[in-house]
């Protein structure tokens, strides 16, 4: 990516602080109560599941995000991704851009996102969970006709592909049990939200950060939020995730802990925790 572009210069309020705050309040669950109890059928088993609910609910209610720990997904599976990733992400760009994404293959490979108007210093490969993913053709309502969403996989590393339909398995159960307890935290039954994701539009994206020349000016994906359900996202151990404090609006840095995953809750279920009369 060379020297930094004006097209990836953030605005001064917006430009990584030299200074880092790390969030140590964000909370930290561990799922071992539904992974190690298949039907809990004891006192001090259904008081686990109560007490895991209720740490579910108070983090989205006051965060909107945590960590979960045991959570069910092999450290192994998460592994091979990455080490498919890095491999492909670290061939010529020339190679890469063969499966490059457009405006109407919207899967594969892209280096030239924007954020807020401003590009984002890092590659992407996004891939869909169910292919094909059949989608409206248009917004308008009235328009009954539908348009599929197809991945395009790279020929190298040829173990990309594999490792990801494999990991995206193990990813969406995990996400499914943290909507069995979201929706067990509004006082709903398990599988309430079952049948919203049914014909889901779920992806995988794998983001690689470049080395950025001047790293005060640039970030790798700009302030957003994110529009979905749930964000199950992967930090290595460099980290660099930062995420806005309701309390004062402070951006704090997210400290990576080691085989967890960071939920990030969308506005989708964000609204129905602020519509307590939504059902």
């Amino acid at each position: 990516m060379g020297e930094v572009d004006p097209a990836f210069i953030q605005d001064p309020e917006h430009r990584p602080k030299l200074s880092i705050i790390e969030a140590e309040g964000i909370p930290l669950i561990d799922l071992s109560p539904i992974n190690s109890i298949p039907t809990p059928d004891s006192i001090s088993e259904l008081k686990a599941i109560e007490g895991l609910v209720r740490e579910i609910g108070s983090a989205c209610k006051d965060w909107g995000f945590f960590q979960v720990i045991n959570h069910g997904v092999a450290l192994a599976k998460r592994e091979k991704i990455e080490t498919a990733a890095r491999k492909f992400f670290a061939q010529p760009l020339e190679e890469k851009r063969k499966i490059r994404r457009d405006e109407k293959i919207v899967a594969g490979y892209y280096d030239t996102e924007h954020t807020k108007n401003v590009r984002d210093w890092k590659e992407v490969f996004d891939f869909v969970v169910e292919e094909p993913t059949l989608v409206p053709a248009s917004p308008d309502p009235e328009d009954k006709e539908e348009t599929q969403w197809i991945n395009q996989w790279p020929e190298n590393p040829p173990e990309l592909r594999p490792a990801c339909e494999e990991y995206a398995r193990e990813v969406e159960k995990l996400a499914l049990k943290l909507m069995g307890l979201i929706a067990l935290s509004l006082g709903l039954p398990e599988d309430r939200f079952n049948s919203y994701f049914k014909d889901q539009t779920s992806f995988i994206r794998l983001n690689h950060y470049p080395p950025c020349p001047s790293p005060r000016l640039a970030l790798g994906v700009g302030r957003h939020k994110d529009g979905g359900a749930l964000t199950v996202l992967a930090q290595d151990d460099v980290g660099g995730l930062e995420v806005k404090r309701k309390t004062d609006g402070e951006w704090i840095r997210v400290k990576p802990t080691p085989n967890a995953y960071i939920i990030n809750v969308g506005d989708v279920i964000q609204v129905k925790y602020l519509c307590s009369d939504y059902f």
